[in-house]
């Protein structure tokens, strides 16, 4: 038998963003959290550091990317790598979680440390994506564009996505906003 509730994690997560929701972040307690979730405080920092970490504990994407880029098929193009990637991140990571993944947009726009906090992680995601594109061969300053590229598009589709009220999968916004990024760029510079 476990020492610890199998679920804990799960229980905290859920009674924290609930908490979240309701008093706002600010104003919600780590005691708070635990009671609700009908575990002790102790238990809440055996799985977080602190309660922004319900929102952003974890390297998983971060690790995600980087292993999607060094698995990927020698020959594929690195921009064949950054799309076929995203939508791999879509699948795994996204789909099936737009409601959640809503409530958690709201709850980070309402304190202006959790923008900062979420700024941060994007910005993890695009140093370990050009950390895996060089350890691909790519020059350093391509690398870094197509790591930064790459999370470009992942935000700005995931924000349409979460604004939109229509049946498209995230994939399908993705593979629209690569295509409107290629139309874009394949003008002539001045």
């Amino acid at each position: 038998m476990s020492r610890w509730p199998v679920d804990a994690r799960e229980r905290l997560e859920r009674a924290a963003i609930e908490l979240f929701v309701e008093k706002g972040f600010a104003a919600t307690t780590v005691p708070e959290i635990t009671a609700r979730a009908g575990l002790t405080t102790r238990t809440f920092h055996r799985h977080f550091a602190d309660k922004r970490e319900v929102l952003y504990a974890g390297n998983e994407i971060p690790e995600f990317t980087t292993r999607l880029i060094a698995e990927a098929p020698a020959s594929w193009t690195p921009m064949r790598v950054v799309v076929d990637g995203l939508l791999a991140v879509a699948a795994a990571r996204f789909e099936g979680r737009r409601e959640d993944l809503r409530v958690r947009r709201e709850i980070v726009r309402s304190d202006p440390g959790l923008g900062e906090r979420d700024l941060r992680k994007w910005a993890d995601v695009g140093s370990a994506g050009t950390a895996a594109f060089i350890a691909r061969g790519v020059e350093p300053m391509r690398a870094a564009l197509l790591a930064e590229t790459a999370v470009t598009l992942l935000r700005v589709s995931v924000g349409e996505w979460l604004d939109s009220d229509d049946d498209r999968g995230l994939g399908e916004i993705l593979r629209g906003a690569w295509e409107a990024l290629r139309d874009a760029t394949s003008l002539d510079g001045p």
